[in-house]
């Protein structure tokens, strides 16, 4: 899905969760190196996500899975943009937003 991309601090939403029901969470760390818009690193597959379990409350890191952009990379791996819909172990992660610099879009498909 073509899209804005996103950095750290963006929500994201995985499903089902890790006991189920939907979890939460944001971005917290992106990895070197970096591409950047508006002073901002961009996410990219690899990124680290601190979710919290919607059942129990009990925070856990969730690695970005391998599928964003289909043509914008950086490092070998893709670009991370609001909408898309990334299956990530437990489940599929939904990234919210909001986008690190609104002048900055990604028209490749996923």
């Amino acid at each position: 899905m073509p899209g804005l991309p996103v950095s750290i601090g963006a929500s994201v939403i995985v499903t089902p969760g890790a006991t189920g029901a939907p979890d939460t969470g944001t971005i917290m760390v992106v990895l070197p190196p970096f591409v950047t818009a508006g002073g901002m690193p961009l996410a990219t597959t690899g990124a680290i996500c601190l979710m919290v379990n919607s059942v129990t409350g009990v925070p856990y890191p969730l690695v970005i899975g391998p599928l964003g952009s289909g043509g914008v990379r950086v490092a070998g791996r893709a670009l991370v943009r609001v909408g898309d819909m990334i299956p990530s172990p437990p489940g599929v992660l939904s990234v919210v937003g909001p986008p690190a610099a609104t002048f900055v879009s990604d028209g490749w498909p996923p």
